[in-house]
C-alpha cells in the first residue's frame, strides 16, 4: 500500500480511504487511483486489510457439506444479502467431521471475521471452541441450534412433523418412524415430535429398530438399514414409513426397489414412504417424495438479517428481531405417499 501510494502520488490515508469506500474521495482523486491500478495491477490483500480493522467486513459461514443442495441454497441466499450489505461471505465446510469444524472455527477467529452463521455438527461439535468464538463475535446458528440459548433460525420441527404425521394417519395406515443418524439436535427433536404427534392422534408410536451412528452419509445408512429391515416382515410394523429427512427417504426407496417392493400411494403399491425437508432432489426421485418443505430462502434471509442486526450496535429495540426464529413448514404431496 505504501509503494502504491508513492506510485500514484497520493498520501496513504487517501488511498486507504478509496479502498474502504471509493465514493468517499473526490472524482479527480478516484480517477487517478483507478488509472494507477490499471497500470500497476496492484490489489490490496483483503485479509491483511481486515486484520488491521477493529471490525472486518467478512462474515464466516460453516456448513456440514458443500455437496448438499440444502446448504448450497442456504448459503447462496446468505451471500447475496451479505454482499448487498457490504460484507464478504466466506464459506467453509466441516465435511461432517468435528476436527475440521474446529479448524474452520479457529480459521475464522484468526481472520478477524465480523460475525458467523454456522450449521453445527451438534453432537460432535467442539462446544468450547464455539463458545470461545461466540465470546468475541456474534454467531447465528441455522439448521439445528447448538443449545437452547443460542441465536437460531430454522424449522419448527414440532409443527412440521405434526403436519406430515396427521396427513399420513388420515390418508392411510399410521406411520412407523425411520430415524436419522444422531448427528445434531434435529435427530432428537424430530423423533420426539413424531412420538408426540402419534400420541395426540391416539396411535402408538412405532420407532423402527435402526442403528444410531454419528455419520453424515444418510443415504447409505438408510439403504443398509432398510435392506436389513426388508429381509424380515416383522421388523416393519407398518406399510407406511415416515423418514426423519428426505435423504433417509432416498435410501429407503432405493432399498425397496432392490427388494422388489413397490413404493407409492394407492392400490397396487406395497409401501408408502414420506420424508422431511423437501430436499431439492425430492421431486425428481422415483417416485417423487411426499414431504414437508423447509423454507430455505427465509432461513437464509432471516439468519443474515439477524446477524446484521447483532452487528449493528445502534439497532432500534422497537424493531429488533427475536433471537430464536422457528419457521412453519408446508406439506408437499407427491406420489411416494
Amino acid at each position: 500500500m505504501e509503494e502504491f501510494s508513492e506510485f500514484v502520488g497520493l498520501s496513504r490515508p487517501t488511498v486507504s480511504k478509496y479502498f474502504n469506500d471509493p465514493a468517499s474521495v473526490r472524482k479527480k482523486t478516484r480517477d487517478a487511483i483507478e488509472e494507477a491500478l490499471k497500470k500497476s495491477g496492484f490489489r490490496p490483500n483483503i485479509f491483511a486489510v481486515n486484520l488491521n480493522r477493529r471490525r472486518s467486513n467478512i462474515i464466516g459461514i460453516i456448513i456440514p457439506n458443500y455437496a448438499d443442495p440444502f446448504y448450497m441454497a442456504l448459503t447462496n441466499r446468505i451471500e447475496l444479502i451479505a454482499n448487498e450489505a457490504g460484507f464478504l461471505a466466506f464459506v467453509l465446510s466441516s465435511d461432517g467431521k468435528p476436527e475440521i469444524e474446529n479448524r474452520a472455527i479457529r480459521t475464522f477467529k484468526s481472520m478477524n471475521v465480523a460475525g458467523a452463521i454456522i450449521a453445527p455438527l451438534g453432537v460432535t461439535s467442539h462446544c468450547s471452541t464455539l463458545q470461545e468464538l461466540a465470546a468475541t463475535i456474534p454467531i447465528v446458528y441455522v439448521d439445528s441450534p447448538l443449545d437452547e440459548r443460542s441465536a437460531f433460525v430454522g424449522t419448527d420441527n414440532r409443527q412440521s412433523v405434526d403436519l406430515i404425521v396427521d396427513y399420513l394417519c388420515r390418508s392411510g395406515e399410521p406411520p412407523s418412524y425411520f430415524d436419522m443418524p444422531q448427528v445434531n439436535t434435529n435427530s432428537v427433536t424430530r423423533r420426539m415430535a413424531y412420538v408426540g404427534a402419534m400420541q395426540r392422534l391416539g396411535f402408538e408410536p412405532r420407532l423402527l429398530d435402526v442403528a444410531k451412528p454419528a455419520r453424515w452419509d444418510f443415504e447409505r445408512f438408510a439403504f443398509d438399514e432398510a435392506s436389513r429391515l426388508f429381509e424380515k416382515a416383522d421388523l416393519l410394523p407398518s406399510r407406511t414409513v415416515l423418514c426423519a429427512n428426505d435423504r433417509i427417504a432416498f435410501g429407503v426407496i432405493a432399498a425397496a426397489f432392490q427388494k422388489g417392493i413397490r413404493v407409492g400411494h394407492g392400490a397396487g403399491y406395497d409401501l408408502r414412504v414420506a420424508g422431511h425437508d423437501d430436499h431439492p432432489l425430492s421431486r425428481y426421485a422415483c417416485p417423487p417424495i411426499t414431504t414437508v418443505a423447509q423454507n430455505y430462502n427465509e432461513i437464509g434471509r432471516l439468519s443474515i438479517e439477524l446477524l446484521l442486526q447483532k452487528l449493528n450496535e445502534e439497532a432500534d429495540d422497537t424493531t429488533r428481531m427475536r433471537e430464536r426464529i422457528l419457521l412453519s413448514a408446508d406439506l408437499m404431496l407427491r406420489k411416494s405417499a
